[in-house]
């Protein structure tokens, strides 16, 4: 993972607070956290003159720093030998070697938090093996006992106690990786999406989604001279149109099924054929030439005995039209089939 990567923060934040809560009941935010690639010369010059400073032993004999500010340590310590946060902050003061023995347990929760947290995380390889090695009383120290290698600082501002006091902690480590390396993620398919309860879930959200079907009984085309034209009363015939061939399309045009034309319990209803057994028509029933009535001729400017036009001379199926009667066809034969999971409106 890239510095700065939102695994080692996330961790590093986490795992802090928590071993402030479980030892001394102190509530800890991040008000700020950054990383940096540093030299040894860098790290020389960020501890402060009153700050608490840690050696941390890693493996293969690396070592780090953990450093408290003096605002951080004062109110660690007060929580920890009278429970509570003293309302006015102590003066500034050098830390000493039992400010180091109260806290030495403290730095070590708060590493092995973050090595749990990082255990499928990249960063463990750097962030992982460290614990609390020394208290150093004096920075200049660390030029003789840091070997001279790239390291990784990070700094966070904190805030204790609602507020009542911020200070800032860091945490510098090799950038080198000598810890061991994560355990990677199972990719595994999760028992939710696996199985019966995949094919349950599945079939909620299919059943759950609408698909809009047309059925086509007939199709005609008109110039847009003739369409111009039209008006009310006219009658467009549909010599085309078969009820035992209807076609199921959807929104895009292509056929998906045929079906028959009938009635269910007084409502249109659509039976579904064997589209493998019922020979292709492309989809697409156009009209044929036909008689127009009397309004509609006029209106295209013919007699009233002419015809209209013919624009499929393939013919169709105009021998095979049943008969209807009523202007509806509310004589179609009666259907043997359910359709009580049909939500049919009487409309469509």
């Amino acid at each position: 993972m890239p510095d700065g990567g939102p695994g080692f923060d996330r961790a590093w934040r986490v795992a802090f607070a928590r071993a402030a809560r479980d030892m001394m009941k102190l509530p800890v935010d991040f008000v700020a956290l950054k990383q940096a690639r540093m030299s040894l010369a860098e790290v020389l010059d960020l501890p402060d003159e009153r700050a608490l400073i840690f050696m941390l032993e890693g493996p293969e004999d690396g070592l780090g720093i953990f450093i408290l500010s003096s605002d951080l340590l004062s109110v660690m310590i007060e929580v920890l030998t009278m429970g509570a946060v003293a309302q006015q902050p102590g003066d500034p003061r050098k830390p000493t070697r039992t400010d180091a023995a109260m806290l030495a347990p403290l730095a070590d929760l708060a590493l092995r938090n973050l090595e749990d947290a990082l255990a499928e995380e990249a960063d463990l390889v750097w962030a992982s093996g460290f614990h609390y090695g020394s208290f150093i009383e004096e920075a200049r120290s660390l030029a003789l006992l840091l070997e001279d290698m790239p390291y990784r600082a990070v700094t966070a501002r904190v805030s204790c106690a609602q507020g009542a006091r911020v200070g800032e902690m860091l945490l510098i480590l090799p950038a080198e990786g000598r810890g061991r390396k994560p355990k990677l993620k199972a990719r595994g398919v999760p028992a939710s999406v696996a199985g019966p309860a995949f094919a349950a879930a599945l079939a909620t959200r299919v059943e759950a989604a609408d698909c809009q079907l047309q059925a086509i009984v007939g199709r005609m085309s008109l110039s847009l001279l003739e369409t111009m034209r039209l008006g009310v009363d006219m009658v467009l015939p549909l010599p085309s149109a078969r009820l035992d061939q209807v076609s199921i399309e959807g929104l895009d045009g292509r056929q998906v099924a045929l079906g028959k034309l009938g009635q269910h319990r007084g409502m249109r209803a659509i039976r579904l054929l064997d589209a493998a057994a019922q020979p292709s028509h492309g989809g697409a029933l156009m009209g044929l030439a036909a008689k127009p009535n009397e309004n509609t001729a006029q209106a295209w400017g013919g007699d009233p005995g002419a015809q209209v036009f013919d624009p499929s001379p393939q013919g169709g199926f105009t021998s095979d039209l049943p008969a209807m009667s009523g202007a509806e066809g509310d004589a179609f034969p009666a259907m043997d089939f359910d359709f009580n999971a049909l939500p049919a409106t009487g409309t469509q």
